[in-house]
């Protein structure tokens, strides 16, 4: 089993483990992440942070998915919003971007979605969240400073 939000390791029983821990400041008008699993046999899903029920002190944290065969282990945990893209990378080198806003929101107790039809043997590597830009420079018609002297400048 993947826990997410545990505290203390003491915890943690038989093949438990963690992946990764994500944090989110309550006071913030920051908007709540969505919490991406993803798996190396190419499943994943995208699930409501809110699904996490908080746990006190001395807990053992909340059950994100239970790893089974079709699914593999848990490689990746990452708080995720519709403006996000994902790259997925396999140990024979492929890579995938797609975006989040095309991977719907399921529930906690799932095993997930394929995200990534693998070759027989191949198994996902690494995950990485891509961080869309603001795009203020370009909407607003303002073009970015140069640092060389444009025409008729005397240099």
């Amino acid at each position: 089993m993947i826990w997410i939000g545990l505290r203390c390791t003491a915890s943690l029983e038989g093949d438990d483990r963690i992946v990764r821990l994500a944090h989110r400041n309550a006071r913030t008008d920051a908007p709540i992440p969505d919490v991406l699993t993803v798996c190396e046999n190419g499943y994943g899903k995208r699930t409501d942070v809110a699904e996490y029920r908080l746990t006190k002190r001395g807990g053992k944290g909340v059950t994100n998915t239970k790893t089974t065969e079709r699914n593999g282990r848990v490689i990746a945990i990452r708080a995720v919003q519709d403006t996000d893209g994902l790259m997925l990378i396999t140990a024979k080198g492929i890579m995938l971007r797609t975006d989040l806003r095309d991977l719907r929101e399921i529930g906690r107790a799932t095993q997930g979605v394929r995200l990534i039809r693998l070759d027989e043997g191949d198994t996902v590597v690494g995950v990485a969240k891509i961080v869309q830009e603001d795009d203020e420079d370009e909407s607003s018609g303002n073009e970015p400073a140069s640092d060389s002297p444009g025409p008729g400048a005397n240099a």
